[in-house]
């Protein structure tokens, strides 16, 4: 693994006088399933949007398989496929009209495209609603649309932030299934999620990043030893310095007995 997928150097965003992010340093390459965890506030989000090209008024280097993401956002868009945990998705239109129109805006040959999203739809059981307006869609039939909308133009690239969210549990194992197969195929996954469980199956390399910045960089196996033997939640309490939790959770319940 000698060429990165996503290249992040010296990264530092502010809003107004908040620090965001405090001098990130991180290499990712081809085939890697890259857990991003951290409490809200950490960081995480803002990370992704830069990488996205959402955000462009940060110092340090951000590149994504080579190209500036800064200089050339464009192009470095066409290289990723990003699923985020809600967005606006223009829910008047059918699941086939939405997905017609995200494979115009990358440039999809209009057969590949009409046959990627009927297998898309019936893996995720959504056959039947390929021409039902999308407003009358739970959260997680719109989840499904919103993860197949992120794949439909095959990127090297898939950044998922809490892609499982709404979503019922068989496709919660497609899902996961799915990005270990994304990985072994070389395509590199950067996934941000609160569900610990998950990222500690999932993920071959995980981050945690607090207040801006890295405070543990490794395989679940290599935390685990360096921390004692503990799950990754406990890890992420006591890394993040939130070890009182279980404190905080008596006292929630003491307080409904009052």
């Amino acid at each position: 693994m000698h060429e990165t997928a996503i290249s992040i150097k010296n990264l530092h965003k502010s809003y107004g006088s908040k620090q965001v992010l405090q001098g990130i340093d991180l290499d990712v390459y081809p085939g890697q399933v890259l857990g991003y965890i951290g409490p809200n506030g950490a960081g995480k989000s803002t990370t992704v949007k830069i990488l996205c090209g959402l955000i462009s008024d940060y110092s340090g280097e951000v590149t994504v398989r080579g190209i500036d993401v800064k200089k050339d956002a464009v192009a470095a868009k066409r290289l990723i496929g990003y699923i985020p945990e809600m967005a606006e998705m223009y829910d008047v239109l059918t699941p086939a009209e939405f997905l017609h129109f995200m494979g115009d805006l990358y440039g999809l040959d209009q057969k590949v495209c009409e046959e990627r999203i009927a297998r898309m739809m019936k893996a995720f059981g959504l056959e039947a609603n390929l021409h039902q307006r999308m407003d009358s869609f739970s959260k997680g039939m719109k989840q499904k649309v919103l993860l197949s909308s992120g794949l439909l133009h095959n990127p090297d690239i898939i950044i998922l932030d809490e892609p499982l969210s709404g979503l019922d549990a068989n496709s919660v194992i497609i899902v996961k299934e799915l990005i270990g197969k994304l990985a072994r195929d070389g395509k590199t996954i950067f996934y941000c999620s609160h569900m610990m469980d998950v990222v500690e199956k999932v993920s071959d390399r995980i981050i945690l990043i607090d207040r801006g910045r890295i405070v543990a960089d490794g395989s679940f196996e290599d935390l685990k030893q360096r921390e004692g033997n503990q799950s990754l939640e406990q890890i992420f309490a006591r890394l993040t310095y939130q070890e009182n939790l279980g404190q905080a959770a008596d006292d929630l319940l003491s307080a409904l007995e009052h």
